[in-house]
């Protein structure tokens, strides 16, 4: 995630408010002036002096201006159209935000522009990946109705072409579900929370607690990361929540070339047409909507997955 360095930046309003006391006070300064000066130096030139004086304040306070004001709302401008033809460029930081305020909704920009782009690329790759893996279920399909078409087609092998079909039929739907659940970890989050025991009905609480997560996302981490274990052996998985979350799996764990690339989109440790390997990227598009972060820290048996908040 991008991040704006942080420096003092003077608020809108204290640039607002020395603009409009810079102006009120130009007046009396020039009428001051022109009383003192003009028995000096005459008063034509006295005049010439204040307007002068006036000119070169109205430079400085229309520089101070497009510095601060306008300069920064032009360059986030021009980043959107950047961002709108896809260019890399626009989630650097600008040379120069002026405010505070400028500073805030540069670095609301970025966050937005960096989520707009990891979900586009991670659903654009997972689309391209579910419409590859559906060729093979369709192939399936397609043969094993030409087949089923032929009149003297022995029984047995109908029935098995028929368990060929509901198998790719289901391999479609698993492949269609998990792009549907993609697409909703995707999605920002609304707050709320939700107590551990009330969602984690079919593994051991060890300790329980209220978790800072929506149940709907509480249920759809909790599901990725249990099924995922008993995918690979586990027998017994307990959760607990002390601040943090807490999901261990007496299963074989993870060794140690894939612990690096267990939370990259499409990798999967399970055999061909047995997953998508999507479960923990959705695992932390989800956590990460929700402002938590989630790691798979050393266990002495099986896998240890903490997320904090």
């Amino acid at each position: 995630m991008t991040r704006i360095k942080r420096k003092w930046r003077p608020p809108l309003w204290l640039v607002v408010a020395v603009t409009l006391l810079v102006v009120l006070c130009l007046p009396v300064i020039g009428i001051v002036f022109v009383r003192y000066a003009a028995p000096v130096m005459g008063y034509r030139e006295a005049v010439y002096g204040v307007g002068g004086g006036v000119l070169a304040a109205t430079f400085v306070m229309g520089w101070g201006l497009w510095r601060f004001l306008l300069g920064p709302v032009r360059a986030l401008r021009d980043r959107v159209g950047v961002l709108r033809s896809g260019g890399e460029d626009a989630f650097a930081p600008l040379d120069q935000y002026g405010t505070s305020d400028m500073h805030a909704l540069g670095q609301s920009f970025l966050d937005m522009g960096n989520a707009l782009h990891r979900r586009e690329v991670v659903l654009r790759s997972f689309a391209d990946h579910v419409t590859h893996e559906l060729k093979s279920p369709i192939t399936v399909v397609r043969g094993a109705a030409e087949l089923l078409g032929s009149p003297d087609l022995p029984a047995a092998e109908r029935d098995i072409l028929l368990g060929r079909i509901a198998g790719a039929a289901d391999r479609m739907t698993f492949l269609l579900d998990a792009q549907r659940a993609l697409a909703l970890a995707e999605d920002p989050g609304v707050g709320g929370e939700a107590l551990l025991s009330d969602v984690a009905t079919d593994v051991d609480v060890a300790q329980d607690g209220v978790v800072p997560l929506p149940q709907d996302a509480l249920r759809l981490v909790l599901d990725h990361l249990v099924g995922n274990a008993r995918a690979h052996g586990a027998t017994k998985i307990t959760v607990s929540f002390d601040g943090t979350l807490t999901v261990q799996d007496n299963g074989p764990g993870v060794s140690e070339g894939h612990r690096t690339k267990i939370f990259e989109p499409f990798f999967t440790s399970r055999r061909a047409g047995e997953g998508t390997g999507m479960g923990l990227p959705i695992v932390r598009r989800i956590l990460e909507a929700h402002d938590a972060e989630i790691a798979l820290v050393p266990s002495d048996v099986g896998a240890r997955f903490v997320v904090t908040f």
